[in-house]
């Protein structure tokens, strides 16, 4: 199993997760992460570090959002990983919460 980056980190970006992953199975994009299905250990570290509640484990992605796993996979092959926390975007804040923002996500 796996973990999955589901809707809520579209426009907030938070990097908290990154530092706890023991193996980089994190990447980075213009305004949200994947997590590297093949490198994810199911370690559990980076579910409790999400400001934004984003990250579930693949058998409990919130229903109406399971085509994210597949998404993360894809993503995770075009994007750098990124093992630094960075700032959340600006105004991460403002999107955290916000429903339906996958026609947000840049790739």
């Amino acid at each position: 199993m796996t973990f999955v980056v589901t809707d809520n980190c579209i426009k907030c970006k938070y990097t908290d997760c990154v530092e706890v992953c023991p193996v980089d199975a994190f990447h980075e994009g213009p305004n949200f992460l994947a997590i590297d299905p093949d490198e994810c250990i199911d370690c559990t570290l980076c579910e409790p570090e999400c400001p934004a509640n984003a990250i579930f484990p693949e058998d409990d992605v919130p229903a109406g959002q399971e085509h994210f796993t597949a998404l993360n996979k894809d993503l995770a092959k075009a994007w750098p990983v990124i093992v630094t926390r960075k700032e959340a975007l600006p105004d991460a804040k403002e999107w955290d919460g916000k429903p339906d923002k996958f026609k947000l996500l840049e790739r």
